[in-house]
């Protein structure tokens, strides 16, 4: 099974109530041409918080800091453990975000994030996240090697979970 992070940094906008996401188009591997948070796999002996800073740093250049646990969301495929997601958010961090080969980021406002062009999971669990909330999710995906030509057949969401 996987072990991997997603790390969402948070801004204030001065002239909107709604706060911006720092999300990345991926530009290479799982997920390829979506969007998400920068984030990525577990290194042998790192911590899901280690991975998450780290992965921010290596993808957009951001040293993000004050990381809050906010979801950890567990991936089925065709009924097997897949992937343990550890997601997390900070408004603390250091630096312009800047695009790698693994990445192009972009600061999105948290009302318009592109749903359309994410896993289809995300729509029912980043909302609750970036308004500050906490979630344990399981998320089912059927018959598709890699996960991303799987198909979203059903999930269960537990709300305001402490970590």
């Amino acid at each position: 099974m996987i072990e991997a992070t997603l790390c969402f940094p948070l801004r204030d906008r001065d002239t909107e109530t709604d706060p911006e996401v720092l999300l990345i188009e991926k530009r290479r591997g799982l997920g390829e041409g979506w969007y998400n948070g920068p984030g990525g796999k577990l290194e042998p002996g790192e911590t899901p918080r280690e991975c998450a800073i780290r992965e921010t740093r290596e993808e957009v250049g951001l040293e993000v800091t004050d990381l809050e646990k906010a979801g950890e969301l567990t991936f089925l495929l065709d009924g097997e453990d897949h992937t343990v997601c550890h997601v997390y958010r900070t408004r603390s961090f250091d630096g312009r975000p800047t695009s790698s080969e693994e990445a192009h980021p972009e600061w999105v406002s948290a009302a318009d994030v592109p749903y359309d062009q994410m896993w289809a999971d995300d729509r029912l669990w980043l909302p609750g996240v970036l308004e500050g909330k906490t979630v344990v999710g399981e998320f089912r995906f059927e018959g598709g090697t890699p996960l991303d030509d799987a198909e979203f057949v059903g999930h269960d969401l537990e709300w305001d979970v402490s970590f």
